[in-house]
């Protein structure tokens, strides 16, 4: 269970700030504007071979959020077109401690170009390791202050220019200290309309990407959440998927957010990162308690959250998962939790997607599974709810 929690992010022209090497920020945010220097990259995923890259730089200030943490999870809102792509880096300090090396925590292309979208495995230090998509202290160790490098590349004479326009980090510490009440009303006999997709439907196909459909619970419940804002990807873009694959816009999803170092769809940054091409605002953060998910639920933002759990552990689920991804779309009225689960208890229909979970066996399988992280995606013009612990903002 998350005993601290806490969410920065830097929008468009908050990018201003920071160290510049060779980039710019505007209201429209942060860009390449002078490479100064060039990078050879083998990209081991494409089977090109090494080549040249012109890159700048941005570097966060040093954030200290006012408690200790042992993870930190990044997140981005960019554009990398052609052979243009973005590394996004961290690293940490904390008393006694030095500055850590700067750990990779994602390189990402939104097309099919110079590179494949991975994460980079085998990265260690005396103080923590790169699990993926998230930096982790070793037992024993904690951080007080972290910051953020988005490394932007293009080839030597392209005119492709990565942009990007979100740059936000979750840290975050386990404990057992009191949750703070949102003083919020409940949410109750609410239901967002969100569609529902089924990745049993795809189950067997595509083996190429991870273990396929079966595996694809993170893009599903993406592409639930984007078709609910009716942001789905445009017809050209689905033009190369069969029309009679079942709710298209998944296996695209599937596609794009695929971490060829992990070998897996469920990269939370990747999909939040994805999310972000069809003109919404997305984030990775984590929320402290199933009272914060009604105040986004009241807000009309549905929540992708990551749980774990046996099957003996959440009735109605009929399956077990060491980790899974699935979609929080209302509150009935007792206060149970009214889900679009993509795993649709092992049936590949949509019909059976829909699923009311108990609201305690829901948290625990989520707070205790993931730490209640969350998938936020919504556009910008519907206001984020408001922050119930100010003193540590998680949104």
């Amino acid at each position: 269970m998350t005993g601290h929690v806490s969410f920065h992010a830097w929008r468009g022209p908050e990018l201003a700030g920071g160290r510049h090497l060779g980039t710019g920020a505007d209201g429209n945010g942060l860009r390449l504007v002078t490479p100064v220097g060039t990078r050879r990259y083998d990209d081991p995923h494409t089977g090109t071979g090494p080549r040249e890259f012109a890159w700048a730089a941005w570097v966060s200030p040093a954030v200290t959020p006012g408690h200790p943490f042992t993870s930190l999870v990044p997140s981005w809102n960019a554009t990398a077109p052609g052979d243009s792509w973005l590394e996004v880096e961290a690293r940490v300090t904390g008393d006694g401690i030095r500055w850590t090396r700067w750990f990779t925590l994602g390189r990402w292309a939104t097309s099919d170009g110079a590179v494949r979208p991975t994460s980079v495995p085998g990265q260690t230090c005396a103080e923590g390791m790169v699990d993926t998509d998230e930096l982790l202290a070793r037992d024993g160790v904690t951080w007080s202050t972290y910051q953020l490098r988005l490394v932007l590349h293009r080839g030597p004479a392209s005119p492709a220019v990565p942009t990007v326009t979100l740059a936000g980090v979750v840290v975050a510490h386990p404990g057992e200290h009191e949750t703070p009440t949102t003083g919020s009303v409940p949410v109750r006999d609410v239901e967002l309309a969100v569609p529902a997709y089924s990745q049993q439907l795809h189950r067997g196909d595509h083996p190429g990407l991870g273990a396929g459909g079966a595996s694809w619970c993170s893009p599903t419940s993406t592409s639930m959440v984007l078709a609910s804002w009716d942001r789905a990807p445009s017809d050209d873009e689905l033009a190369g998927i069969a029309p009679e694959v079942p709710d298209r816009d998944v296996v695209h999803a599937a596609r794009c957010v695929f971490d060829h170092g992990f070998d897996g769809a469920g990269n939370w940054s990747f999909n939040t990162a994805y999310a972000a091409q069809y003109g919404v605002e997305a984030f990775v953060t984590r929320l402290r308690s199933l009272d914060e998910a009604e105040l986004f639920v009241g807000a009309g933002i549905p929540l992708v959250a990551s749980v774990s759990f046996r099957s003996e552990e959440l009735d109605g689920a009929g399956y077990d998962t060491s980790g899974h991804l699935l979609t929080v779309v209302g509150f009935d009225a007792a206060g149970d939790v009214v889900c679009n689960d993509p795993a649709s208890h092992r049936r590949p229909s949509n019909d059976a997607v829909r699923v009311v979970y108990d609201r305690k066996q829901l948290e625990k399988a989520w707070l205790d599974g993931s730490g209640g992280l969350v998938y936020v995606i919504r556009p910008p013009d519907v206001p984020l709810p408001p922050q119930p612990v100010p003193a540590e903002p998680n949104w």
